[in-house]
């Protein structure tokens, strides 16, 4: 698949339905030049999913029985606001770890909202299940062509807006956005994984050759606890050989507090990991390496206005 031209007719088919977020600079301790974030936490929904769920739903016919997904939070608001906006029926799973800001969020959104047990693997197979007995559109949260190539446009929009990097840090759950930079990118520009200690999939699955199940767990669980890399993910990152960085908890809450004393953004742990790696020094840049971060969510828990 040429990637690059997927997500440029892409662009054009979601720009009506997603924001431009904005970008800004911040000095960070270690880097020589001043860090470049994008602020994708301040897209529909509070974060960056409703790209690859509009550009799904806007190049597919929808059945009558419209539409499931399976989701720790952030994609099902995506799905059920896109489904919203464009009139389709819509059924969310996720499991109780999503926490009540976003089952609240999606509820809000008015879709169909089943909370399951376990982690994100539950809702899916309850979604796959749904699926099958209804005929209903099935929208995968990382690891189909029309989610990653809407999750891309956010890395073509970054570039029109003059991103200036040499390597940009990216967050890593099942692999989505990461893939959607890569394929847009195309070594064009460095891009570093980042994932927490205790949600590892894709350095697991790099350091074991191929997709392999995780054990999940931590702050940032329920928006990066993917079990398994998604395997679009996972052979993007293998041909350009991705490096992987691993933060801990501890680092994460250190970025959201940054973000927010410096540049006033409450973001959720997941929207934090990237920067965390510069900040604890896990990912530490050349010299004169220009370095920017993508920040993909702020649905934070508990919700700090719960309605």
């Amino acid at each position: 698949m040429n990637w690059k031209t997927e997500i440029e007719i892409a662009r054009d088919r979601v720009e009506a339905w997603v924001l431009r977020t904005p970008i800004t600079r911040l000095d960070v301790s270690g880097v020589t030049s001043p860090v470049e974030f994008k602020l994708e936490q301040m897209q529909h929904t509070g974060s960056f999913k409703a790209r690859g769920a509009f550009n799904t739903l806007l190049s597919q016919e929808v059945p009558k029985t419209g539409l499931v997904a399976a989701s720790g939070g952030n994609h099902g608001a995506a799905v059920a606001y896109a489904g919203s906006q464009l009139g389709q029926p819509t059924r969310i799973y996720v499991p109780k770890i999503a926490g009540p800001s976003k089952i609240a969020l999606i509820r809000n959104l008015g879709a169909d909202l089943q909370v399951v047990d376990g982690a994100y693997s539950n809702a899916l197979e309850a979604a796959r299940a749904y699926e099958a007995e209804t005929g209903a559109m099935q929208i995968h949260a990382y690891d189909a062509p029309g989610t990653v190539i809407g999750q891309g446009t956010c890395m073509a929009e970054w570039e029109d807006q003059g991103l200036a990097a040499d390597t940009v840090l990216i967050a890593v759950g099942g692999g989505g956005l990461i893939a959607g930079s890569l394929g847009w990118l195309d070594g064009r520009r460095k891009i570093v994984a980042v994932e927490p200690e205790t949600c590892c999939a894709l350095h697991a699955a790099r350091t074991a050759g191929q997709p392999i199940d995780v054990e999940v767990s931590g702050l940032a669980a329920n928006a990066l606890g993917a079990r398994r890399i998604g395997q679009i993910c996972f052979d993007l990152a293998q041909g350009h050989d991705v490096e992987t960085v691993l933060v801990s908890d501890d680092a994460i809450v250190d970025a959201q507090k940054k973000l927010w004393q410096d540049m006033r953004q409450l973001v959720e742990p997941a929207g934090a990991a990237a920067l965390a790696a510069l900040i604890s020094g896990k990912y530490q840049p050349a010299k004169d390496e220009r370095v920017a971060v993508l920040v993909c969510g702020g649905n934070v828990a508990p919700d700090p206005f719960p309605s």
